[in-house]
């Protein structure tokens, strides 16, 4: 499955050539011109790995990888900063913030490559085609779910409700985390919306004996517990 990069660049040379770049080695390329075009990429799409320039107008990209890193969903994703500030206290300030590397400009295509490398092996699983749970399986080449050997049928939101859990498990999320995680940011529903999803969600798994691993915690949200006898002592 190929591997999705957002460039946040706000000179639109640089970020041709750098989408050029990273296309000629396989990987599935975003970009975005600021912070804020940046967030509504991310409402649409899922990333892999972000390449954010320094300075930007109106939101830095040391202040947009900080922000991100307060958001569950990109906590942990590879992060390398680009830019002309070449002073050791620069570089210190911008891992400080957040982000895992760090480039001075002109990039050297070369080194970005194997830096981009690096960071991937530590975050992507070898098989990234799959989700796995107890006795689930989600195939994201395909956009099917087997059950204990057994395809089900799913629908759109409910298989992205579950993609979510699976790559985000035994954490707990509140209904509008959800909303904005599963839904994007852009997407103005009310909170119950999440419930009834959830309700569906639990439907298909519960002839498996799997909904219990979608616990509700009161007052706070939803988690997937991969423990299915420590789910089932939890279970609301």
């Amino acid at each position: 499955m190929p591997i999705t990069v957002l460039v946040v660049e706000d000179d639109k040379a640089i970020r041709k050539m750098l989408k050029t770049a990273l296309e000629r080695d396989q990987y599935t390329v975003l970009t975005a011109k600021s912070a804020r075009h940046a967030r509504d990429v991310l409402s649409e799409s899922q990333v892999d790995i972000f390449l954010v320039d320094w300075m930007m107008p109106e939101e830095s990209g040391v202040e947009f990888i900080r922000s991100l890193r307060k958001q569950s969903l990109y906590a942990d994703k590879p992060m390398i900063m680009l830019t002309a500030r070449i002073e050791e206290e620069d570089k210190v300030r911008g891992l400080d913030e957040g982000a895992d590397d760090y480039l001075t400009k002109p990039v050297p295509l070369k080194e970005l490559s194997a830096r981009m490398r690096s960071l991937l092996r530590r975050t992507i699983t070898v098989d990234n085609s799959q989700l796995k749970a107890p006795g689930i399986v989600m195939n994201l080449t395909n956009y099917q779910v087997t059950i204990d050997d057994k395809l089900v049928q799913i629908g759109q939101t409910e298989f992205k409700l579950l993609r979510f859990f699976l790559e985000k498990p035994n954490r707990v999320y509140s209904r509008s985390q959800l909303l904005d995680f599963v839904w994007g940011h852009s997407v103005y529903l009310e909170e119950r919306t999440v419930d009834v999803h959830m309700l569906r969600l639990r439907k298909i798994l519960k002839p498996f004996g799997k909904d219990s691993l979608i616990t509700t915690v009161r007052g706070v949200g939803y988690m997937f517990v991969t423990d299915e006898e420590k789910a089932k002592s939890r279970m609301v």
